[in-house]
């Protein structure tokens, strides 16, 4: 049976992470990205479904740095000393998030290129 209870109480420990986050230099990278393509989507006048696009690639490339950012303190946690495995793990993380921000480039680059191809 679900547990709403217990969802609702999850809730503050799960915006604690938010802005433990917030303080992180490169999740505010791409927050400051996510603002200029807000701004962009404005002034180019995004249509419905390139919202949608541009949404859910926003949403995917936080949360990637989000889950890098703790694999990384995970890694911090248990092994403080440099070690091979560790930094190999950390880079890993790291490459998806960069992955998926090229996909995201990819994706923004169509539809502003579209716009102004179509004007």
């Amino acid at each position: 049976m679900l547990n709403s209870n217990k969802f609702i109480k999850s809730v503050p420990h799960a915006f604690r992470g938010i802005l433990s986050l917030i303080k992180e230099n490169n999740f505010r990278i791409h927050l400051l990205a996510v603002v200029a393509v807000i701004i962009a989507g404005f002034w180019i006048k995004f249509t419905e479904s390139e919202w949608l696009a541009v949404i859910i690639t926003m949403g995917v490339v936080l949360a990637f740095e989000a889950m890098n950012t703790a694999i990384e303190t995970i890694i911090d946690l248990v092994s403080p000393d440099y070690h091979d495995l560790a930094k190999k793990t950390k880079d890993v993380a790291a490459g998806a998030v960069l992955l998926f921000v090229f996909a995201a480039l990819g994706v923004a680059s169509v539809i502003i290129w579209n716009h102004f191809v179509s004007s």
